[in-house]
């Protein structure tokens, strides 16, 4: 899956921003995988992170990232 971010060398998901937050879809997201975060917590990664991420769902070795930016 691929994100285009207007700053690249950073990928900041907000689970408030996220359309699927609440639903079956975000439990098997790779961020609430990755920690167990507080509501609205946000995750920041760098490009090499977000790499890694991609590298390891693409194996199957982690979920893959499911966030999708709300829009409006």
């Amino acid at each position: 899956m691929s994100h285009h971010f207007p700053d690249s060398s950073t990928l900041t998901i907000s689970c408030s921003d996220c359309e699927m937050q609440g639903t079956s879809v975000c439990e098997d997201c790779v961020v609430s995988f990755i920690i167990d975060r507080a509501p609205d917590d946000a995750l920041v990664i760098d490009a090499s992170e977000a790499r890694a991420v991609r590298l390891l769902a693409s194996a199957g070795l982690l979920p893959s990232l499911r966030h999708v930016p709300r829009t409006g």
